[in-house]
């Protein structure tokens, strides 16, 4: 199944907030933190390792994130170069390492929980709030450490020049999606707001020139219904895709810096094979998308309408050519292979996300390094081999905890309704069994699994459904054809 994205708005109280609680326990997820990390966090908090931070306060950084969101990783200031050749981007990364001793009780935490685990109405932190949500987080009017990037921009958009060096930032706004957007809509932003936008869109043009691809998959999303809860699809904004534009700029940029020194860990998604593409191709026939054999998969999708259903159904088939990400680390001269990530065609890496995921933290003391003209720290070439294999855990487990809380909300939703009738399309086929796939129903936003049937299914067309079962205990939601 695609990666399914689920944000709870104000349905914590609700019965649902206790069977998510009983799920962390079912999953043998990290606790409460240990005394010695919470009592070390405590005192870094109270006194950072500041000492090879220089003064960048003097910049007005802005955050834009989910509302409600306090783990606020990255802080930018977007402004036109002064002698008018293009752009420069200021990109201030919360610098989590200013924090943190190597090998003391907070670094083997972070080792063991790898990545922070998201609920609907919760998460479990990859670091102690104190510093997640406190004195490491990019907050509005403080005063905090950053790896700051500045990656300057042609008039086309394409970087001409980047470096990352420690300093002490503070932002002056707190922005959300939907409220960027609305400025952006309206004319009422002013830069360096305003060039989110020309650079997004820029860098945009950049990533369809390098044959680069970016899914807008529309999103699950639980929603308050009274007093009760409910699901609906949400497809991104166009905000949301400008900045995401920005930390894949800074990502790719990073990894630039590590092959050129040789020592890094890049983030890796090998090119798919020609059986899935042709696969790809099958469904697109079967979905009504026309995809021309002279047409590039990535000018396909770029074309796609997610609010059209056979366009949505074929960005879900998509997702299948993404499998196989990971992490591949390298300390010899040489580049890993593959090296490339096939969805951005170009080398990249993870560095914006240090408050939530372990290895920014490593890929972005890496980058100082390198801008530096230094060798790596010794506790980050010591921990490189072993990085792959344990983001690799922490993302499954991840994945793990996303797939049980839709397979649980899905359930709870639909209780007590079997044998009721639906609306739906039928957004993938089994190759092995085409009587069985998966659909997505229009009311409620549902996507479950389909069987039962002796005719193949329809990919991408309508068809009345049958709900044969649903319940919280199982976490299992089935249907059949009416």
């Amino acid at each position: 199944m695609p990666r399914r994205h689920l944000r709870m708005t104000g349905a914590a109280d609700c019965s649902l907030g206790a069977a998510l609680r009983a799920l962390r326990t079912e999953l043998d997820l990290p606790g409460a933190f240990p005394p010695e990390v919470l009592a070390e966090a405590a005192e870094a908090a109270r006194a950072p390792d500041l000492s090879a931070h220089e003064d960048a306060t003097d910049l007005p950084f802005l955050t834009i994130d989910p509302p409600g969101s306090t783990d606020l990783d990255q802080a930018m200031h977007l402004e036109r170069r002064r002698d008018g050749r293009g752009y420069r981007v200021h990109y201030a990364i919360a610098d989590i390492a200013a924090f943190l001793r190597p090998g003391g009780a907070l670094d083997a935490e972070a080792h063991r929980r790898v990545t922070t685990l998201y609920f609907p109405d919760d998460r479990i932190p990859l670091h102690p709030p104190v510093l997640s949500e406190g004195a490491a987080s990019l907050l509005p009017g403080e005063t905090r450490p950053a790896a700051l990037w500045r990656i300057d921009l042609d008039g086309d958009g394409r970087a001409v020049r980047a470096d990352v060096t420690r300093a002490l930032v503070r932002s002056r706004a707190k922005l959300d999606y939907a409220g960027v957007q609305q400025q952006l809509d309206t004319g009422a932003a002013e830069e360096p707001l305003a060039l989110l936008r020309d650079i997004g869109r820029l860098r945009e043009e950049q990533e369809v020139a390098r044959g680069g691809i970016s899914l807008n998959v529309p999103e699950q999303e639980i929603v308050q219904q009274g007093g009760s809860y409910g699901l609906a699809y949400r497809a991104t904004l166009p905000a949301e895709g400008w900045n995401a534009q920005i930390s894949l700029l800074t990502g790719m940029a990073a990894a630039r810096l590590m092959a050129d020194t040789g020592t890094g860990i890049l983030r890796t998604l090998p090119i798919a094979p020609d059986g899935a593409v042709a696969r790809l191709r099958r469904s697109a026939h079967a979905l009504h998308v026309d995809w021309p054999h002279h047409v590039p998969y990535a000018e396909v999708v770029r074309s796609l309408d997610p609010t059209r259903s056979n366009h949505a159904a074929f960005l879900q088939e998509c997702t299948t050519l993404l499998r196989g990400a990971g992490y591949t680390a390298f300390d010899d001269g040489e580049l890993p292979d593959p090296a490339v990530h096939a969805a951005v065609a170009d080398l990249y890496t993870h560095c914006t996300a240090p408050l939530r995921r372990l290895v920014d933290r490593y890929a972005s003391e890496l980058c100082l390094a390198a801008t530096a003209g230094k060798e790596p720290p010794g506790w980050v070439r010591e921990a490189l081999p072993a990085l792959p294999k344990e983001m690799a855990e922490g993302t499954r487990r991840a994945g793990t905890v996303e797939r049980a809380c839709v397979d649980l909300v899905e359930a709870a939703l639909l209780e007590g309704r079997v044998g009721e009738l639906f609306d739906a399309y039928v957004v993938d086929v089994q190759e092995r069994d085409p009587a069985a796939g998966t659909v997505q129903l229009r009311d409620p936003a549902v996507v479950g699994r389909i069987e039962g049937g002796t005719a193949p299914l329809p990919l991408g067309e309508r068809l009345r459904v049958r709900l044969t079962r649903a319940g919280p205990a199982s976490r299992t939601v089935l249907f059949a054809p009416a």
